[in-house]
């Protein structure tokens, strides 16, 4: 190929190449809105298209056609995978709101054991010794600190945490058994919470209108869903 060939051809590919990111920009502001509708308002939506600009871009580098994935959900991996490297980089949490997270789980996996029946919220924040609003205030922050990963519901490096969900958190079938089952013995509301949020990808808006509560109110159900599930998988692990 000659030198004027090598350089048409050369920009060819860079105008495909960039015909892709663009095709595919809509997909970056997809999955920010996404992730953008689960989180505090301390998180710009800007900042997170941003980085999933990035890592759309990194994507179009690496992406590798022969391994069989579309060139969409490779992408997809990426830029979700870059907004939350953004998110923990970010301690958008007091350390000593994430450090609650034990503590909670431990009143809750007490005062279930007290009452062979899973604790209503009043009783676990008697069990905790703090007012009935300040334990659900708690729980909706505790949410949002386990937003990217279950805390030690994992050893360290067991699995890459891609995204959000708490099955794509656990290694192996054995640990997403687990974690089924836990789900499963969740009370029912929790449940249909986990269900609708993981499952159904719904924001906490959607989720309340469902279940006929408030946001704040799905946010406590969701920490005190994944606090129970720490329990259950810590259980498991043992």
């Amino acid at each position: 190929m000659s030198t004027a060939g090598l350089a048409a051809y050369g920009e060819t590919q860079a105008a495909s190449a960039d015909a892709l990111v663009r095709e595919h920009l809509p997909l970056v502001q997809r999955i920010a809105q996404r992730l953008k509708a689960r989180l505090p308002e301390t998180i710009e939506l800007d900042d997170l298209l941003q980085v999933g600009l990035m890592g759309l871009l990194r994507a179009r580098e690496s992406y590798d056609a022969s391994q069989g994935a579309s060139f969409a959900t490779y992408a997809g991996i990426r830029i979700k995978g870059a907004m939350l490297d953004e998110i923990r980089a970010h301690d958008w949490l007091p350390r000593s709101v994430q450090s609650q997270f034990r503590r909670v789980s431990e009143a809750i996996e007490r005062t279930d054991a007290r009452l062979g029946r899973p604790a209503h919220d009043h009783e676990i924040a008697e069990a905790l010794e703090m007012p009935l609003d300040e334990y659900q205030r708690l729980s909706g922050e505790l949410a949002c600190a386990r937003m990217t990963h279950l805390e030690d519901s994992v050893e360290a490096g067991q699995a890459e945490a891609e995204s959000a969900d708490p099955f794509e958190q656990v290694g192996g079938a054995g640990s997403r058994e687990a974690l089924t089952q836990a789900i499963e013995r969740l009370p029912e509301k929790e449940r249909l919470m986990m269900s609708l949020y993981y499952g159904e990808d719904l924001n906490l808006r959607e989720i309340g209108a469902v279940l006929g509560v408030s946001e704040s109110r799905v946010s406590q159900l969701h920490g005190q869903a994944l606090a129970r599930l720490r329990n259950a998988l810590a259980a498991w692990r043992a």
